[in-house]
């Protein structure tokens, strides 16, 4: 091949490594939200923060100043904060999934397609995460308000309840999940299973909370 030939052959093969490593470049482009998206996929998955070897990996980048610049940029988000010790952790867990439409409950319906809102579980479940937790539940005594052992309940403490809501209460040094009910100026405590007694506090009765939600897995 002439000596022109050659140049013109390298020119056109640089002009077009360059391009295709400007591509790959742009795709690894990131912004605030795919790194956080990364980041609560690892947690997610792993139940742990990644090291910042692995946010190497996870950022698709090499240097480290990199992760802590967007490391500074999730403390700053308020996605992630420090512990006592220093360590990095979850501000919130936010576990976004598409909402995508409705479905009958009777006879089934294809779901539309076309993505509506990003629904985040713990923010649609819990409104206030201060002051709630969460109880693993045991026994049937609740199974005909649809809680059934084994269902995690969320539990929002220092709401006042109101008569029909299911509350956890410590009577009698007991604790147990019941309705609050009111019977004149008493208060009793009601299964949802016929085959449980109402209860009637004999000397004490401590509300440790509202339960506000409940929570089943079906499959692993």
């Amino acid at each position: 091949m002439p000596r022109n030939g050659v140049k013109l052959f390298l020119k056109i093969f640089l002009d077009n490594r360059t391009i295709v490593l400007y591509k790959e470049a742009m795709k690894k482009i990131r912004d605030i939200n795919s790194i956080e998206h990364d980041i609560i996929s690892f947690y997610r998955e792993h139940r742990r923060m990644p090291t910042y070897a692995e946010m190497l990996d996870l950022f698709g980048v090499r240097s480290k100043s990199v992760v802590h610049y967007w490391i500074e940029k999730l403390l700053e988000k308020g996605i992630l904060e420090k512990d006592a010790n220093g360590f990095l952790k979850p501000m919130r867990l936010s576990f976004g999934i598409p909402l995508v439409g409705n479905v009958a409950a009777g006879f089934p319906s294809p779901a539309e397609e076309e993505l509506r809102e990003v629904i985040s579980m713990d923010e649609y479940l819990v409104a206030k995460p201060d002051s709630s937790f969460l109880l693993k539940v045991t026994g049937d005594s609740m199974i005909d308000a649809g809680i059934m052992e084994g269902d995690l309940v969320i539990v929002e403490r220092g709401r006042s309840p109101k008569s029909g809501d299911i509350v956890l209460a410590e009577v009698d040094g007991q604790w147990t999940m019941k309705y609050f009910r009111r019977e004149g100026k008493d208060v009793v405590l009601e299964a949802a299973n016929s085959a449980y007694p109402v209860i009637r506090p004999k000397e004490e009765l401590k509300i440790g909370g509202v339960i506000t939600a409940a929570v089943r897995k079906y499959h692993l």
